[in-house]
């Protein structure tokens, strides 16, 4: 901020607002200056912030948090103070340049905390691995489940289920299981579809353990797979493969997303991997960095991100093979150790 010449900084966006103060409501704003941080939610929320935030000051307000941060701006000073454009609503903009003092300079400050976040501690780090073997776990318990008959839905449910009893404070995101032609839908939301026998089940779900994420992906085949479901499949794996092999500190994002992206166009499936190869983890399920064409970050020891190549064939199927990914000292280590090999059932 003082490189910036900010005299203060509105933070909107409720994950960096957990990620600096530790509190984890669903309605707060936080300002910072030089002096302090002040942490401004509802009454709802007066025993828990006190309980949960660290190094901040607690206020309590009935209006608006974001209006009520922006007002105790003083007037008639020339102030420039940061706020997130990219995360503000426009009626929580006109919310915030209706109440704050007149002289205010308000100035796009995106991105900033986003790039601490990148890097993980060593306890970011603990609880990624744990919501990992969560999600791991629950896959594997729920395989003998899988046979034809079974609704999608019933699938996800006990899925969910499966992670909420092994202390998962809920999944990651919408679980995804996908089946048949649907599988072909990379966020398929499961269905009352019942899976038949012959076809591919697509697997994606994560579970959120201590507010940080974890997301796994895993394709199986409902009966005997045919030589071009195993071809497909047996390439995916190898552009993940290559992915991780390119993933060391110092590479850029895209060059990963590059390596995975040349076996599946060497194995004439390029047009069928239709979107980026991965993307960051953390207190949100997509952060940055995103593993895509032409990215320019640079990837640093302790991040946390997925590593997730597919082919998608309209109206026969799909297959994704997702894994977490920490990049170490001299390369990468895989968080989730769910098997990667093409399971047959039934």
């Amino acid at each position: 901020m003082e490189a910036e010449h900010l005299d203060a900084f509105l933070v909107t966006h409720l994950p960096n607002v957990v990620y600096l103060s530790g509190f984890t409501g669903s309605n707060a704003a936080l300002l910072i200056s030089s002096a302090r941080a002040t942490l401004f939610t509802d009454p709802r929320y007066s025993i828990q912030a006190r309980c949960e935030a660290s190094g901040v000051h607690v206020r309590i307000v009935r209006s608006s948090a974001i209006a009520a941060a922006s007002s105790t701006l003083p007037s008639g000073r020339r102030l420039r103070v940061g706020f997130e454009a990219s995360k503000v609503t426009v009626s929580q903009r006109d919310a915030i340049t209706k109440t704050a003092g007149k002289g205010i300079r308000w100035t796009a400050w995106d991105g900033r905390i986003e790039a601490e976040r990148m890097l993980k501690d060593t306890s970011e780090i603990a609880n990624i691995r744990d919501a990992a073997a969560i999600a791991c776990s629950a896959w594997k318990d729920s395989l003998p489940l899988l046979k034809p008959g079974v609704r999608e839905s019933d699938l996800a449910a006990e899925l969910e289920y499966r992670m909420r009893r092994m202390g998962s404070e809920g999944p990651s995101f919408e679980t995804i299981v996908a089946s048949g032609k649907r599988s072909a839908w990379p966020h398929a939301p499961a269905s009352r579809k019942p899976i038949e026998k012959n076809e591919l089940v697509v697997f994606d779900l994560g579970a959120i353990l201590r507010g940080y994420s974890s997301d796994l992906t895993r394709t199986v085949f409902v009966g005997r797979a045919p030589a071009r479901v195993r071809r497909w499949y047996r390439a995916v794996l190898e552009a993940q493969q290559a992915a991780r092999a390119a993933m060391l500190p110092g590479v850029t994002a895209g060059s990963v997303d590059e390596a995975a992206r040349k076996v599946l166009l060497r194995a004439g499936l390029g047009a069928k991997f239709i979107h980026s190869t991965g993307h960051g983890l953390g207190l949100e399920v997509h952060e940055s960095p995103r593993l895509g064409r032409g990215e320019e970050a640079i990837l640093r020891k302790d991040m946390v991100v997925t590593i997730e190549p597919g082919v998608y064939v309209e109206g026969q199927g799909g297959i994704r093979i997702e894994d977490d990914v920490l990049v170490t000292q001299s390369g990468s280590e895989f968080i989730t150790n769910a098997t990667r090999e093409l399971i047959e059932i039934g």
